[in-house]
């Protein structure tokens, strides 16, 4: 079993030393639900706490030293008594693009091919009456997925990518991060 090594409230307290916009701590708090989501589907029940935390802590360096993400992480961690095997699982979301930690864990490549996803399908809800994740499909999803002119700053290729580590096919990817962000769409907003 992994060490989640603090709370949830411990972890959030922590983002927020960093972060102060709504829309990274909102970011944050929906990537680890739908993390926590994913350990209790895949078996992963034992390490719910530990996948959450790294969800709420994978962009802990972004706001303030964009230029420098995941390189500024391990530091921000490390001063927080935080491992090295979360540290690790917290950069690698950056594979590529900011880091050159592979995702070798399965939670850390679902990481990978969910944190963009989720703000495409976050923004797909704001476009919606209802706000909300409940009314939406995985039809609805695909197309917004097909136009990249629809939230332009969520990088198709790299959700993709995400999909082709997991040895899922896009539409599996799409279907189950949409399921996972409608079970915890009470969870995911943050006051």
């Amino acid at each position: 079993m992994r060490e989640a090594y603090l709370t949830k409230t411990e972890a959030l307290d922590l983002l927020k030393k960093y972060n102060t916009e709504d829309f990274h701590i909102h970011h944050a708090n929906t990537v680890s639900c739908v993390l926590g989501y994913f350990a209790k589907e895949l078996g992963f029940e034992d390490e719910i706490a530990y996948w959450e935390n790294v969800g709420l802590l994978h962009d802990i360096d972004f706001e303030l030293y964009p230029d420098l993400h995941c390189q500024k992480a391990p530091e921000l961690l490390k001063e927080a008594n935080i491992g090295d095997d979360m540290i690790y699982s917290i950069v690698s979301h950056g594979y590529g693009i900011c880091s050159d930690q592979e995702p070798i864990h399965l939670m850390e490549k679902i990481l990978f091919a969910t944190d963009e996803l989720t703000g495409l399908i976050g923004a797909a809800a704001l476009m919606r009456p209802s706000k909300s994740y409940q009314d939406m499909n995985l039809k609805s999803i695909k197309k917004k997925f097909k136009d990249k002119k629809f939230a332009a700053g969520c990088d198709r290729s790299i959700i993709s990518k995400g999909a082709e580590m997991l040895g899922w096919e896009i539409d599996e990817l799409l279907s189950k991060t949409l399921e996972a962000m409608q079970t915890r769409e009470n969870e995911c907003s943050i006051a």
